[in-house]
C-alpha cells in the first residue's frame, strides 16, 4: 500500500470511529443515574411519552422489554401498535454500556453497528418509573412498568427534561389501549 493511501485510510478510519462514537453520547445538561442496578431494571416498560421519530411514528401500546445476554450486555425488543396498517411492529435491538455498569449511560443499536445514546436521567428507587434521554434533544422517553404514571413523577420528569434543555410540549402521550400485543413477553 502507497503511504498516500495508508495515511487516507488512517483518516478515514479514525474519521468513522469519532462518527460511531459521537452516536452515543448524552444532552449537555444530563447526567445519567448514578448507583444503577441493571439487574432491576430489566423485565418489561411502557412508553408513557416520546418525542415521535420516524420508527415509532404511529405507533401506540408500546413497550420495552430488556433482558441480559450471555456476555453482559442488554438485549432490547421494543414493540408498538401501528394504528394506521393496523398490525403489530416490533424491532430488536443491543445495548451496552458506555462506562461502568453503575452508571446508567448505555448506547443502544439496532442496525447492526451504529449506536445512538440511551441514558437513564432519572430512576425511582423502586425502578417503577425511568427518564430516558438519547443522544441529544431529539430524543426524549418517559417509561413506566404499569400502562399510567403517578402525576407527581409525571410532573418531577418534565422539569427535569426541561432543565436538561427539552421542549416537553412536544412530547407524543402514548395510548395503551390494547391486550393484545403478541410480543409482550410480561412475568
Amino acid at each position: 500500500m502507497k503511504p498516500k493511501n495508508k495515511i487516507l485510510t488512517i483518516i478515514l478510519s479514525m474519521g468513522l470511529i469519532a462518527f460511531l462514537n459521537s452516536c452515543a453520547s448524552i444532552p449537555k445538561r444530563a447526567k445519567a443515574v448514578e448507583n444503577f442496578d441493571v439487574d432491576n431494571y430489566l423485565g418489561v416498560w411502557h412508553e408513557i411519552a416520546r418525542f415521535d421519530f420516524r420508527f415509532e411514528q404511529n405507533l401506540d401500546n408500546v413497550s420495552a422489554q430488556y433482558s441480559l445476554s450471555e456476555d453482559g450486555n442488554v438485549t432490547v425488543l421494543n414493540s408498538g401498535y401501528n394504528y394506521k396498517k393496523e398490525k403489530w411492529k416490533k424491532a430488536e435491538g443491543l445495548a451496552k454500556f458506555r462506562e461502568d455498569k453503575d452508571t446508567a449511560k448505555l448506547k443502544v443499536s439496532f442496525f447492526g453497528p451504529f449506536y445512538s445514546g440511551y441514558n437513564v436521567v432519572a430512576l425511582d428507587e423502586n425502578y417503577r418509573y425511568a427518564l430516558v434521554v438519547g443522544k441529544n434533544l431529539k430524543y426524549l422517553w418517559i417509561l413506566s412498568r404499569t400502562k399510567d404514571i403517578p402525576e407527581e413523577i409525571k410532573t418531577s420528569y418534565l422539569k427535569i427534561a426541561e432543565r436538561i434543555g427539552y421542549d416537553t410540549s412536544k412530547l407524543i402521550w402514548v395510548k395503551h389501549d390494547r391486550n393484545d400485543n403478541p410480543f409482550l413477553n410480561e412475568k
